[in-house]
């Protein structure tokens, strides 16, 4: 079994990249297989809302990003999903690629566990966390829980392995998904009913539209 883990960090080695590497260390010591993408510094592309991806089963734009994390999470058993926190929130650039991808690729999202990890100087890494556990929570995804919130304190790169209790919550955390994944593996998920999908705008039909 295999997790993917999404550092969306514009810094390839900060305190987002050593806090996944942690987890990452943990869910092959538990004898999974590990992938780790990181999104670059390049703009990404946000969503636009054109609706393209239910006519084309995929984003209408064809940047490599979206392809290379669409193929990755295609591949994988489950997802953890890392981010700083800019202004009380994840950083804008993962955002968009999430919005993206969630939004277009359902099918392979569905169903698989991901947890959420935040990293801060100080505050904010719970409105993060939060945000980043939406994705989630609107794709069936079990969600794997820890000792507590998956927040990891540190500024300068590599600070967040002084925090101990942040990275024993990293390492718990793999263990649950761990856990999880070979449950579910033995005892599979349930059908999922239709969506029946509902406005709450409503007009009377009897007066026309203008």
């Amino acid at each position: 079994m295999k997790v993917l883990l999404i550092n969306g960090s514009p810094h390839p080695e900060g305190n987002t990249a050593t806090a996944l590497a942690a987890m990452a260390e943990r869910l092959e010591a538990n004898g999974l297989e590990t992938e780790t993408l990181w999104i670059g510094v390049k703009a990404v592309q946000g969503c636009i809302g054109c609706y393209k991806c239910m006519e084309l089963g995929r984003c209408a734009f064809q940047d490599q990003l979206y392809n290379d994390v669409r193929a990755a999470v295609e591949s994988a058993d489950a997802l953890v999903v890392g981010s700083p926190t800019y202004y009380a929130g994840p950083n804008g650039s993962l955002c968009a690629l999430l919005d993206r991808l969630f939004y277009s690729s359902g099918a392979h999202l569905r169903g698989k566990p991901a947890a959420a990890v935040a990293i801060c100087r100080r505050g904010g890494a719970s409105t993060t966390y939060d945000r980043l556990n939406k994705y989630f929570q609107m794709m069936c995804m079990p969600m794997p829980n820890s000792q507590y919130w998956n927040l990891v304190y540190g500024r300068k790169p590599g600070e967040v392995a002084f925090d101990a209790e942040g990275m024993q919550t990293l390492r718990t955390l793999a263990d649950n998904m761990t856990w999880l994944m070979r449950s579910i593996a033995a005892n599979p998920r349930p059908e999922q009913e239709p969506w029946h999908m509902t406005n709450f705008i409503r007009r009377d039909l009897t007066t026309p539209a203008e």
